[in-house]
């Protein structure tokens, strides 16, 4: 699927007018996808890959929307609602540790690039820069550490 990674960037950047905002779209609509994708066949990966990434645009306008429109208050409640139960938290623990033994395995620079933007939230520019490598190259570590992630994930659920 990393194959409509560089087309969808040049989509999104006509949508949004920015090639970083682009890029950290297509991003995230990989990780969705590539974790949908573990769980279920997708019939037209580029049509459900599209349709992912401006749903996330549209998402984001509206809670970007809302905030401007609603007090802290409000967002802090509604973030107390949604807070996962002790059994979700438990799973969750237990899937972070998978993930993070399939992190393990792979190249450090692989895997320094995906926490790089996974975690601290860097764009594709700003940790080519931090690692000394090209953009072309993080973005195919972050793809690729996507990948192995999403393969073991689905290798250790199976099992």
């Amino acid at each position: 699927m990393e194959i409509y990674y560089r087309e969808l960037v040049r989509f999104l950047s006509a949508k949004l007018g920015d090639r970083q905002a682009a890029a950290d779209v297509a991003h995230d609509a990989y990780l969705r996808v590539m974790e949908r994708a573990s769980q279920e066949r997708i019939d037209s990966p580029r049509a459900f890959l599209y349709r992912t990434a401006l749903n996330l645009v549209i998402d984001e306008h509206r809670r970007n929307a809302i905030r401007r429109s609603e007090p802290l208050d409000v967002l802090d409640e509604e973030e107390r609602y949604h807070a996962p139960s002790p059994h979700s938290s438990l799973a969750q623990d237990q899937r972070l540790d998978l993930l993070q033994r399939a992190l393990d395995e792979l190249p450090a620079l692989c895997r320094d690039a995906f926490l790089l933007r996974r975690l601290e939230g860097l764009s594709h520019g700003e940790i080519a820069e931090r690692l000394g490598v090209s953009q072309p190259l993080v973005e195919k570590h972050i793809v690729n550490a996507m990948k192995h992630c999403r393969l073991r994930m689905r290798e250790w659920d199976a099992g």
